[in-house]
């Protein structure tokens, strides 16, 4: 992957993020506040937890931060992978915000 094809993917990633976020919070109230700086998403949740996600530019990685730990994200040509084997992106985000939030929250990598 060239470093524009892994900017756009990336790109892309914490697009879906922030929109799911502004999906969440207005079909299941989540009141999950998305706030954006540049290369990095932080999710911040009513009970003041947070997750982080960010890029990392010269791996070609996304990483992301959570109560569960740390893990680190590449993409396979299909969909950002756990590059220690431990699942895709999105269901994982979706397993550790539910967690963190208290709700049944559905993140996704699909643009409105």
């Amino acid at each position: 992957m060239t470093d524009l094809e892994y900017l756009d993917r990336a790109e892309q990633l914490l697009l879906a993020v922030e929109q799911s976020c502004d999906r969440l919070n207005d079909d299941v109230d989540a009141d999950i506040d998305a706030q954006r700086v540049g290369g990095l998403v932080t999710l911040v949740f009513p009970n003041k937890t947070q997750i982080v996600i960010n890029q990392q530019k010269p791996l070609h990685e996304i990483w992301l931060a959570a109560k569960a730990g740390g893990f680190h994200y590449k993409f396979d040509g299909q969909c950002w992978k756990d590059t220690k084997g431990g699942g895709e992106f999105f269901e994982n985000l979706s397993r550790f915000a539910s967690a963190q939030g208290g709700l049944d929250l559905k993140f996704s990598a699909k643009l409105a």
